[in-house]
């Protein structure tokens, strides 16, 4: 049984990690309403310009377009690719920091345990460092990490980081372009998500509803004007910028929704422990009380 000196050592020690839990929740808390205000106003344009997009490509029929050439066709130079030539490159959003419960495995493992995808084929566009960590010690070729966009995304940086993925897309290195990240349902939900930007997979939807669209509107003919070369040019570059500036916005409300939940359960099991030692200290103290007592009688019966 560990002496009293022990258990008085560990309950202080568990109480002053108790505080600071107390302390990262509140923070979290405070951190998470403005979080969830912006993703909640982000939201809505997010969703709509991907359902924007896809139902415009549903309608266009047969377009040549470098944003929408899959991984086995001819590239703009008018070179053919072979199937698995091309690499994908898959942008996964994390935090920077942990203690956030499982928000960052949970979004890497929709990466490392995909059931298709080699890591050899795939370049990995890290928004934070606890992906960078991950991906790398796993062995994984990471082309690029920006752990300052995560702390305080602008759409000037998604546009950045779009921008630099459009070209390599255009030029033949990526055949495919895919987001990762963590999305908002609520304070206590947040779904791990993998997303396709390009080519735009025009078969579902952001969110499906279940429910059957209507033949007649999906293949009705759509016009551009002046070109839809022109149009897709300016269309599909504020879709993908669009797409992952969206999911940072909801990325952050999630980890910071993560954070609150794991502080506040590591609070009450603080609470618990120090219940627990609380008892044993005084239970060794009776124990203790019982031992001077029984000397000091043995000793005067002795005495007698």
């Amino acid at each position: 049984m560990a002496s009293m000196r022990d258990i008085k050592r560990r309950k202080s020690s568990i109480q002053g990690t108790q505080q600071i839990t107390k302390a990262m929740k509140l923070v979290s808390t405070v951190k998470l309403q403005r979080a969830r205000a912006s993703a909640e106003r982000s939201k809505d344009y997010f969703t709509c310009m991907f359902d924007t997009v896809n139902s415009i490509l549903k309608r266009v029929g047969h377009v040549e377009h470098k944003y929408l050439a899959s991984s086995t066709s001819e590239d703009s130079a008018g070179a053919e690719h072979p199937d698995g030539a091309k690499k994908k490159a898959v942008i996964v959003i994390t935090s920077n920091r942990g203690l956030a419960g499982g928000y960052n495995s949970n979004v890497i493992k929709l990466i490392t345990r995909h059931p298709v995808w080699k890591k050899e084929d795939l370049q990995v566009y890290c928004l934070g460092n606890k992906g960078r960590e991950a991906f790398t010690r796993s062995g994984y070729e990471v082309k690029d990490c920006n752990s300052d966009i995560v702390e305080s995304p602008v759409y000037a940086d998604a546009m950045v980081l779009s921008e630099r993925l459009l070209k390599s897309f255009a030029e033949g290195e990526i055949g495919e372009i895919y987001l990762a990240y963590t999305a908002f349902k609520n304070t206590v939900s947040h779904i791990p998500t993998l997303l396709r930007l390009l080519p735009v997979d025009t078969g579902n939807s952001k969110e499906e509803s279940g429910e059957n669209t209507e033949t007649k509107e999906a293949s009705a003919v759509m016009n551009f004007e002046p070109e839809d070369t022109e149009a897709l040019d300016m269309l599909i570059p504020k879709y993908v910028t669009s797409l992952i500036y969206g999911a940072l916005r909801e990325a952050i409300a999630s980890e910071n929704g993560a954070r609150m939940q794991a502080m506040d359960s590591a609070t009450s099991n603080a609470e618990e422990i120090i219940s627990d030692l609380t008892l044993k200290y005084n239970r060794a103290r009776q124990g203790s009380i019982t031992q001077e007592l029984t000397e000091i009688i043995a000793g005067a019966e002795a005495l007698g």
